[in-house]
């Protein structure tokens, strides 16, 4: 009788006990998924904060799913689901905030204002909002703005570094040299090793003529990481316009000795050898960066045709 009426619907679960069911495959859903992306399993973690917010697209599982979408390099995905997420939770400030970043990531400037303002709407004393706005309006070309945002979010935050070195870089491009100089060693007071700071100090020592300085900033960011490309890059530069072309390559040797895989350290210091004439060694560095990056072939001879042109007559 009982196998009967199963057969029949009669053994049919009440609403109630379906509900419990589907709370329950919820919940272990949601924290087997936060268990694999804990354990770097970050495709099965996917697949079941998908099947979770299938059941039930609770915010916090959004945003989780949002999240290992962002890490699997899924920003397509993160921003819908972020979208749906503030649609259900319009108030939701660490949503719009994660919105403003995806935005970021999409260069979809006007839109990542749209969500930093609607939460400073909500919190006018969150630095972190104010910070992201000032980025978006740099997106916009919109330095005046940028400005005036990240200083909001400094009143909000005295020691945020990274507010002070973005207003340093935007008050740079702007060629307020002295202002921009002032946040940055504000930044290095804070952290005497940023390597960012110090490379926007060396550009502006450099730029005012102070070239023993600038040489310092950048010997110290190589100090710290020995691996700062950018530092070798700024330095070589450096040495080029005085002339010091020996000195520029043995700092590209050094460089290419640490980084030997560095197409662009090839590359300078093929430019390098072709402006003192050594033109054998600079063929020998092109083909190289060309060889580790050969997507990048038709650019790097391309700027190999201009450095023959522009270098001293009489080498060819």
């Amino acid at each position: 009788m009982g196998l009967l009426s199963s057969l029949f619907g009669g053994n049919k679960p009440s609403e109630e006990q379906q509900a419990k069911q589907e709370k329950k495959n919820f919940e272990i859903l949601k924290y087997d998924g936060i268990r694999a992306r804990n354990m770097h399993q970050l495709p099965y973690a996917i697949k079941c904060f998908e099947q979770a917010v299938a059941l039930n697209d609770e915010p916090e599982t959004l945003q989780l799913l949002a999240s290992a979408y962002v890490e699997a390099g899924r920003i397509d995905d993160a921003r819908i689901t972020l979208d749906r997420l503030i649609d259900k939770t319009p108030d939701n400030i660490k949503g719009l905030l994660s919105l403003a970043n995806i935005c970021y990531m999409q260069e979809d400037y006007e839109s990542m204002n749209d969500a930093c303002q609607k939460a400073i709407h909500l919190d006018e004393t969150n630095a972190l909002a104010y910070y992201l706005a000032a980025k978006a309006a740099r997106g916009m070309k919109n330095d005046l703005q940028a400005i005036v945002m990240l200083t909001k979010a400094i009143a909000q935050n005295e020691e945020y570094g990274a507010a002070y070195l973005l207003r340093a870089e935007v008050l740079w491009d702007m060629r307020q040299a002295k202002d921009a100089m002032d946040d940055v060693e504000k930044v290095l007071s804070l952290t005497p090793e940023d390597e960012d700071a110090l490379l926007l100090k060396g550009k502006i020592q450099a730029a005012l003529g102070e070239v023993n300085e600038a040489y310092a900033s950048f010997d110290q960011v190589l100090e710290v990481n020995p691996f700062n490309e950018k530092a070798y890059l700024l330095k070589g530069e450096m040495l080029t316009e005085q002339k010091a072309f020996d000195k520029a390559v043995e700092l590209y040797t050094e460089a290419i000795e640490l980084m030997p895989q560095n197409a662009v350290l090839y590359q300078e210091r093929g430019r390098i050898r072709l402006l003192k004439g050594d033109k054998d060694g600079s063929v020998d560095d092109m083909k190289k960066a060309i060889e580790l990056n050969p997507e990048n072939e038709k650019q790097i001879t391309g700027n190999y045709d201009n450095f023959k042109q522009n270098s001293a007559p009489g080498i060819y």
